[in-house]
């Protein structure tokens, strides 16, 4: 027995447009994978293999953020490291201005103003800030890390109050000149010297933390990413500064000048010497910094390789496939169309 099998222009139809609709479904995926030679649907190929692949992904993400971390923390640094060279270059002419100044008729009143002007460079370049947090601060990074010093302020207060309780009397006075070696030597090794000790430095002069930032520079390096402001070569060049700018030395008897300029000269060459050793440090900390940056991008390489050798597609295949499949949508497109014209009206 013979069965005839009824074929409708609606069954036709849907047949095609059933077929448009999946084949734009992976007409897009393959132009996607054609344009990034990568899989469109990665968990999809892969399968059991994924995790593999998410996790090469997860290094890489991890060297890249570390990379770019160290290109902030280098910036930092280099910052940091300029400001230590400028004071100890300052340091170095003052030196030179001390020596000079000790042998000098008036030697008080020539040194006062590059005194003056040095201990506001220090103070300013202590405070300097990088992307809204301050250098110097330990890791009190939004607190400013060294307080002025002019009238009113808790360093100057306190500076005043020492002198008064000492000799009787203000840096100001005529009677500064009665104030013999001796007296100013004691004053310098005990009450002056402790005011840039702890605890009245960080009292009356800093805010700063002596603990410093540590960043992570690679998967297995930590280093201290900054200095602070209450290292000792800092505070011995404020000292220096300080006595020299405000001890009333314009007043002081040539031999009480000349204890000053002695206790400041030797203050100065220490803080050069501290002051270069900090530099080292910062810049072995930068070199650090350089190579783990090499080794991150070399291990991103690496990963990339990977990644790529997991998830890429041939591209020449996909485009092969991206043009059969525009074939397959404009021939059913075009057969649709044509379907559409056909209506039992045209044979009657």
């Amino acid at each position: 027995m013979m069965s005839a099998n009824y074929i409708s222009t609606l069954m036709l139809s849907s047949s095609l447009r059933s077929s448009i609709t999946n084949n734009q479904a992976a007409l897009s995926k393959a132009s996607k994978e054609a344009t990034t030679s990568r899989f469109a649907d990665v968990g999809l190929e892969l399968g059991a293999t994924t995790g593999s692949d998410l996790t090469l992904r997860a290094d890489w993400g991890f060297a890249d953020q570390l990379v770019d971390t160290n290109e902030l923390v280098s910036g930092r640094l280099d910052t940091t490291q300029t400001r230590i060279t400028q004071l100890g270059k300052t340091a170095t002419d003052f030196l030179k201005d001390l020596i000079a100044a000790r042998s000098t008729d008036g030697g008080g009143r020539i040194i006062l103003p590059p005194a003056s002007s040095n201990l506001q460079d220090l103070i300013g370049a202590l405070n300097v800030s990088y992307n809204g947090s301050y250098l110097f601060s330990g890791i009190n990074t939004q607190n400013t890390p060294v307080t002025t010093y002019a009238a009113g302020s808790a360093s100057k207060n306190q500076v005043d109050a020492d002198f008064l309780a000492a000799f009787g009397f203000s840096q100001s006075s005529a009677s500064v000149s009665s104030i013999t070696a001796t007296q100013m030597q004691t004053f310098l090794n005990t009450t002056f010297d402790a005011e840039f000790a702890s605890p009245a430095w960080n009292t009356n002069w800093s805010s700063a933390t002596d603990q410093v930032m540590q960043s992570r520079i690679s998967t297995t390096e930590i280093a201290d990413t900054s200095v602070s402001a209450n290292q000792i070569g800092f505070r011995r060049l404020a000292e220096a500064y300080t006595m020299m700018a405000d001890l009333g030395n314009a007043k002081l008897s040539q031999e009480t000048f000349q204890v000053v300029v002695d206790k400041a000269i030797g203050l100065v060459g220490n803080a050069i010497t501290d002051l270069a050793t900090l530099g080292g440090s910062v810049g072995t900390v930068q070199q650090r910094i350089t190579s783990a940056n090499d080794k991150l991008k070399a291990q991103q390489d690496i990963l990339n390789n990977q990644i790529v050798g997991m998830e890429k597609v041939d591209p020449a295949e996909a485009a092969v496939r991206v043009n059969t499949l525009q074939t397959q949508i404009q021939t059913a497109l075009a057969l649709t169309s044509q379907l559409q014209k056909i209506s039992l009206i045209n044979y009657l």
